[in-house]
This record gives structure tokens, C-alpha cells and sequence, in this order.
């Protein structure tokens, strides 16, 4: 089969299209033929190293943990899905190597939902890790409705998937984005503000009580600027309502760190917003396997509306 490969850790340079066999299929997974695979920063971020020290990895590396596709057979312990059956997931396994940037993949039928009919392939394939970690994120801190909830990074991948979330759930959203995307959040459902200085009176403008929950899902600190800006009522666990994706060190301050599961369960109630009118997915970018490495490029400039995808 076809598929993008990296030979030892490295960057966007290193990426190489190659054939490889077609993958082995466990009892309880499927082969699923890729129709289009997701790209978030963790791809990049594995391949360069950046998480050897939790995630192992195997060369000949196949990055990518998002897949949206057909299946063609499974094993004998996953009658879950039969041939056919069009799906998406996030793939993340135990042992990094074989992953979505191929002709074919094979996953465990617990990392895998019915694809939502109302998306397309490229769509679906935006899916699966962005919008579980905003579920996921936005369930930890217990958003639901009559909240006022403030998402950073609100026009990117996983923000503008809980911009939505939190909308269909009842929410109030206010979201962080530059000017160029506040027209994007509004048609999202969000009242958008600008970053950079000046945020937090921004959304005192907007908020002036404060907010009832936070989603830092860009880092840089954003964790301090937000702190302030909360109603000190605790959530599930007895913690703030703050959740981060980007600051490993919000736990210290009381709030979640956040690193999405695979989830089945969550990936169909995804599939039931989307299919319901209440999730779409704007691609900024779908883009041919064998230009992966324009597409990481274009994914480390951290200027992308919504997803960027492969097509297979």
C-alpha cells in the first residue's frame, strides 16, 4: 500500500511516500481503506521526538491518528462493523507506527463510530481527535446549560468544536480569536474577542460577573490571564472549572489537564450533533496524501480555521 513514512524522528523534510504491506488485522479491529485522514500538531510534534517520553514509536513511522474510511474486513471478535461500513475514529494505539497517512489502517473497533452521512469524507476525517477533546474537555468541567463558558483559540481545530458542543449543550460562549475569525465565531453561535492585550477587560465587558467555566486550548500562559476572569464555584471533583489542553500546569492552579481518550462512545455522539445540524466542520485545507508536508507546514503556522486533511 501507499503510505507516508518517516525512517527515523524528524520534521516535515523527512516525510517520504513509500509502499509498505498492507497492515495486520487483530481479532477485535477492522482494515479500514482511508478515504481521508486528519492532520492536528500532534503528528508533527511525534515525529520530531516530542513525546517519546509517553508515546513509544516504531520505524518505519506512519503518522497520523485520524481516519475517516471504508471498512473491507475485520477480525473475528469485531462484528461491531461489517465490510462496507463507512467510519471515522481516532486512532491512537499504544505503539505509534502504523498510522492514517496510508491507503489503509487497521483500528480496534473501540476507537471507532459510524461516520456522520451529513459530512463529507474530508470533513469526518476533521473530526475525530479535535472534536473528542473538546467533548471531552468541555464533560470534564461539567459545561451545560445557562453556563457562560470562555474558549481560547476559539476558531481553531478543537475550539471551534467546542464553541458548538457548548452551544448545542445550552451554553453561553464567549471566544478568543483574531479579527479575521470573529465573523466565523459568530456564525458558530460564539461572541468572539480579539487576543493579545487588554483580553481579560475585553471579556469583562462582555462578562462582567465573570465567566462560569474556561477552555484553554492554546497555551502560552493563557491559563494566568483566565484565572481571574472565573467564578471560584467548583466543578465535578471539587476543582475549578478550568480545562487545558496546551498547560500541563493548570493542575497545579486547581483546574483539568486534558489528554483525549479514544472513544467510541463519544465519536457517535458527535456523529448524532453533526448528522442533528448542530456540528459541521470547516476545512481550511484538503490537500493529497503525497503533500504532507505542505500540509504540516501549513498546520505549524498555527493560523488555520477549523481542519486541515489528506485525501486518499
Amino acid at each position: 500500500m501507499k503510505a507516508i513514512a518517516l525512517d527515523k524522528y524528524g520534521s516535515a523534510d523527512d516525510l517520504r511516500v513509500t509502499d509498505l504491506p498492507e497492515p495486520k488485522v487483530a481479532p477485535d479491529e477492522v482494515l479500514i481503506r482511508v478515504k481521508a485522514a486528519g492532520v492536528n500538531p500532534v503528528d508533527w510534534k511525534l515525529a520530531a521526538g516530542g513525546l517519546d517520553a509517553i508515546v513509544g514509536s516504531g520505524f518505519p513511522l506512519i503518522p497520523g491518528w485520524d481516519v475517516a474510511g471504508v471498512v473491507e474486513r475485520g477480525g473475528f471478535d469485531a462484528s461491531e462493523f461489517a465490510p462496507g461500513d463507512e467510519v471515522y475514529g481516532y486512532l491512537r494505539k499504544d505503539w505509534a507506527q502504523n498510522g492514517t497517512y496510508a491507503e489503509q489502517v487497521s483500528a480496534s473497533v473501540r476507537m471507532l463510530a459510524k461516520k456522520p452521512a451529513s459530512l463529507s469524507w474530508e470533513q469526518a476525517a476533521g473530526v475525530p481527535l479535535a472534536g473528542l477533546t473538546a467533548l471531552q474537555s468541555l464533560r470534564r468541567i461539567g459545561v451545560g446549560r445557562g453556563d457562560t463558558v470562555l474558549i481560547h483559540a476559539a476558531a481553531g481545530g478543537v475550539g471551534s468544536f467546542g464553541v458548538q458542543i457548548a452551544v448545542a449543550a445550552g451554553a453561553r460562549v464567549i471566544g478568543t480569536a483574531s479579527e479575521r475569525n470573529h465573523e466565523f465565531l459568530r456564525s458558530l453561535g460564539a461572541e468572539p474577542v480579539t487576543y493579545g492585550d487588554g483580553l481579560a477587560e475585553r471579556v469583562r465587558e462582555l462578562a462582567p460577573e465573570g465567566v462560569d467555566a474556561v477552555l484553554d486550548y492554546v497555551g502560552g500562559g493563557i491559563v494566568d490571564v483566565s484565572l481571574p476572569l472565573l467564578k471560584q464555584a467548583t466543578g465535578p471533583g471539587g476543582l475549578l472549572r478550568i480545562a487545558s489542553v496546551a498547560d500541563g500546569e493548570v493542575a497545579d492552579r486547581g483546574g483539568h489537564f486534558v489528554w483525549v481518550r479514544p472513544d467510541a462512545q463519544g465519536l457517535t455522539e458527535l456523529t448524532a450533533l453533526a448528522d442533528a445540524g448542530k456540528l459541521t466542520v470547516h476545512v481550511d485545507r484538503a490537500l493529497p496524501l503525497d503533500q504532507a508536508a505542505e500540509a504540516w507546514r501549513l498546520n505549524q503556522e498555527g493560523r488555520t480555521r477549523g481542519k486541515i486533511v489528506l485525501t486518499v
